[in-house]
């Protein structure tokens, strides 16, 4: 039985495909159509369906959209729809927003356009189809009695403990919104999650990390990652203010209250502003309360449950400062966040529930322990692009051996090896890789990047050497939470530790990604540093790349020294490559 699982009311639209309860193919949008998060998070953007991502799911089961068994959409519309217009064909849009008002009955005078959007999304994906992917979907029948709407927090947290590696576990989800749901706490057992309580709109600690996101001249539903970054320089000067305004209720409920921040904090910052301390201040003091609140929050979760395992989803969760707190001070013991904890995640959830309960299943088989699930090219097609396009390039005999030679050499490498990672993190498949041991390192790649030189830049680490690197460290293979670097350490990594001393870490091992094991073990071999420097293989703006194109076209437009997709090399000094190939060419004539 497949099962389609699509995301595509907000932002980070995506798609996924479960075959008999097994995880076939996962990717975002944006991977294929270069746009940042599929799309902007605009009500009448719902109908933006993700073809792209849709059509590699049905192309790794080599299956048509008439194939499909069950399609689960991670909103359900009618959480939303008043009771009078549920057995309705036609529900009233205005034409002017700024004229005609909502009635009591909406909550936005957008909600008629953004919900009947949503509730005609099975023909939408029937007949809206690009040119272009006609192969899948020409011909299609949707049958509306396989269309299944999954609440948006219950396909959140399915995606969290239906792929977990615990049978039983309590489960959080943090976002900016749901239908009506900003928080939720559930408790899973086997295949089935109970609700035990939950937040709804207006009150959500997601839109007010958005709202600091937009005040301090960052893009909302987008930046906050670099709050997150940007709080490492400030001081708790706000504490007192945000207290005031995330207010604590017990019973796992909050309140959002007087967060009007120009009146409280001042003018916005404007995005080409410089920063100053007051910024600082803000994003560390807002970061501090965050995570004292979910911390509170997670404990009143565990005194419900009685559970030692938490599972994690949400765009909140992506926050791993906050996570490691959670590790470090909450009653749980255990703690597994979704590594594609935002909404391209609930693709993954609501599939998951779905196939779960049509197929009636009381066990679960399936436990996501790689990221590596969307698409992937040969050597054959990388070779046969590499020639058409005329590129300069030589294949190497031993990659991980070659490529380390270069990395100790302190060149900037962009990595392009097997299938693409679903979710925001480049987990060595889609990186750009460096050596961490100079300082210089961190400076040199936000200018590859062209990002903001605040921004940290976060390693990788080989599996057993963790621990002797960063402290209290162990399998952790998402990025999904900080670790104090060891201080007999922090020296020989300087560019990889962060101004707080931590480091966002991934952890590798030889069965999560072969080659890129190999090379980290190279790499150790070389230097005495299992670590290396991993972040996304994209520039400022762009998604991370996904086709062999997509990686040429960024590395010719970027400083980078060199790009190794499969086993073939690509460098800035094309005259080397011609000199080796001659060279070649003559040994193995004899000359």
């Amino acid at each position: 039985m497949y099962t389609l699982g699509i995301n595509a009311t907000f932002h980070d639209s995506a798609a996924c495909l479960i075959k008999d309860g097994q995880l076939l193919a996962a990717a975002e949008e944006e991977r294929f159509t270069h746009i940042k998060h599929g799309k902007r998070p605009i009500p009448f953007s719902t109908y933006e369906l993700p073809f792209h991502a849709i059509d590699y799911c049905l192309k790794v089961a080599d299956i048509h959209l008439n194939d499909v068994d069950h399609f689960a959409y991670s909103f359900d519309p009618y959480e939303l729809l008043p009771e009078q217009y549920r057995n309705v064909s036609v529900i009233p849009i205005p034409l002017h927003t700024h004229l005609d008002k909502p009635s009591n009955e909406w909550e936005s005078e957008w909600d008629p356009l953004f919900l009947s959007l949503i509730i005609n999304a099975p023909e939408q994906l029937r007949d809206g189809y690009p040119h272009h992917l006609q192969k899948r979907f020409q011909g299609a029948l949707i049958d509306r009695s396989k269309w299944h709407y999954v609440e948006h927090h219950i396909a959140h947290a399915a995606s969290a403990f239906h792929v977990s590696p615990y049978q039983s576990a309590a489960v959080m989800t943090l976002d900016g919104r749901g239908e009506k749901a900003t928080t939720t706490y559930n408790h899973g057992i086997g295949n089935e999650l109970t609700r035990i309580g939950q937040v709804n709109m207006p009150h959500s600690l997601g839109l007010l990390y958005e709202r600091l996101t937009t005040y301090l001249g960052f893009l909302h539903s987008s930046d906050e990652y670099k709050v997150m970054a940007l709080a490492s320089y400030g001081k708790p000067v706000f504490v007192k203010d945000f207290e005031e305004i995330i207010q604590l209720e017990g019973n796992g409920q909050y309140q959002i209250v007087n967060e009007n921040f120009i009146e409280r904090f001042g003018p916005a910052r404007l995005r080409h502003e410089p920063f100053t301390e007051h910024h600082f201040n803000l994003a560390h003091s807002l970061q501090k309360v965050l995570e004292n609140t979910v911390v509170n929050l997670a404990d009143w979760l565990y005194e419900q449950t009685q559970e030692e395992n938490l599972c994690m989803a949400g765009g909140v969760a992506l926050n791993c400062v906050m996570n490691a707190r959670i590790r470090d001070k909450s009653k749980f013991k255990r703690l597994w966040v979704q590594p594609a904890s935002g909404d391209a995640g609930t693709a993954l959830g609501a599939a998951i529930w779905i196939d779960t309960q049509q197929r009636k299943a009381t066990e679960r088989t399936f436990v996501m322990d790689h990221a590596y699930w969307g698409p992937d090219f040969s050597d054959d097609e990388i070779e046969k692009f590499l020639q058409w396009t005329k590129t300069p390039y030589r294949k190497l005999h031993n990659v991980a051996e070659e490529v380390a030679d270069m990395l100790a050499e302190d060149k900037i490498i962009g990595w392009y090896q097997g299938r693409m990672e679903f979710g925001p993190r480049a987990l060595g498949s889609r990186s750009i890789l460096a050596s961490p041991i100079n300082a210089s390192m961190q400076a040199r790649l936000n200018e590859v990047k062209d990002r903001e030189d605040f921004r940290p830049v976060a390693p990788v680490v080989l599996e057993e050497d963790a621990p002797d690197w960063f402290v209290n460290a162990y399998y952790s293979p998402y990025m999904l939470f900080i670790y104090d670097v060891q201080p007999d350490k922090a020296d020989k990594i300087p560019a990889v530790r962060h101004v707080d001393g931590t480091a966002r870490i991934q952890t590798i091992n030889q069965h999560q990604h072969p080659l890129y094991y190999e090379l980290l073990q190279a790499f150790k071999k070389r230097t005495g540093v299992p670590v290396l420097v991993n972040t996304s293989f994209n520039t400022l703006g762009k998604p991370i790349v996904c086709t062999p194109r997509d990686a040429v076209e960024c590395f010719w437009g970027s400083p980078f020294d060199a790009l190794v997709m499969g086993s073939f090399l690509l460098e800035k000094n094309p005259q080397s490559i011609y000199d080796q190939a001659e060279e070649l060419s003559s040994v193995s004539i004899g000359v």
